[in-house]
């Protein structure tokens, strides 16, 4: 099971959530990594922490500013990135172009999506993985996998119709370990979530709760 600790732009401490993040996964047979802003990758990824950027851009070498390349990302220490979360939405040609740029720099790449067709067309792309995330319920603690079963177990069968090589994830909503064990349970093989580590007043007792059942 893949676990994604995404850090928006949360004021909380990346080099101690990263920390948590780096012990947990040496303890528990999940896989865990962390998505920090920008400005914070090297110094994350030096933590030993699996790390991952929020975003690149479409763009190769040029003149580009304030994008995000995808090779500044690899060289800060960056194992893959996000594309498309719906807090920083893309044209399908440029999610195309971004998992292109992504692959590129030999980063692994997950490509967001709002319900299960768009994860059959994100997965046609053919990225490494696919997340889906109903958007009206990232933030609210309201998993999606207990509000909508049916979307996880649709996106799931949306990506296989496509191509049965790119794992199914989700999130929105995802907080305790009972939300990780019925993502699984609905055929996703991993999750993606924020503010329940980002925020918590101990983010390695978080992830321990999250991956104990597993």
């Amino acid at each position: 099971m893949f676990v994604l600790v995404n850090l928006k732009t949360y004021p909380c401490d990346p080099l101690e959530v990263a920390a948590a993040v780096r012990d947990v996964d040496e303890e528990t047979d999940a896989r865990i990594a962390v998505a920090p802003q920008a400005a914070h990758l090297e110094r994350v990824a030096e933590t030993g922490a699996e790390t991952w950027a929020q975003h690149v851009d479409p763009i190769d070498y040029g003149s580009n500013t304030g994008h995000t390349l995808a090779e500044t990302v690899a060289d800060a220490g960056a194992d893959g990135t996000l594309i498309n979360h719906s807090e920083q939405r893309l044209k399908l040609a440029d999610i195309d172009g971004a998992v292109r740029a992504a692959q590129r720099a030999d980063l692994e790449t997950i490509v967001c999506a709002n319900n299960p067709a768009q994860i059959g067309a994100a997965a046609a792309l053919g990225p490494d993985a696919v997340a889906v995330e109903p958007p009206e319920l990232i933030g609210t603690g309201t998993p999606v996998s207990q509000a909508d079963p049916d979307i996880v177990e649709d996106a799931v069968d949306a990506a296989a119709n496509v191509d049965d090589d790119v794992d199914v994830l989700c999130g929105a909503g995802i907080s305790t370990g009972d939300d990780v064990v019925a993502a699984s349970d609905l055929g996703a093989e991993g999750v993606l979530l924020a503010s329940g580590v980002a925020k918590a007043d101990d983010p390695r007792a978080a992830l321990e709760d999250l991956v104990d059942p597993l």
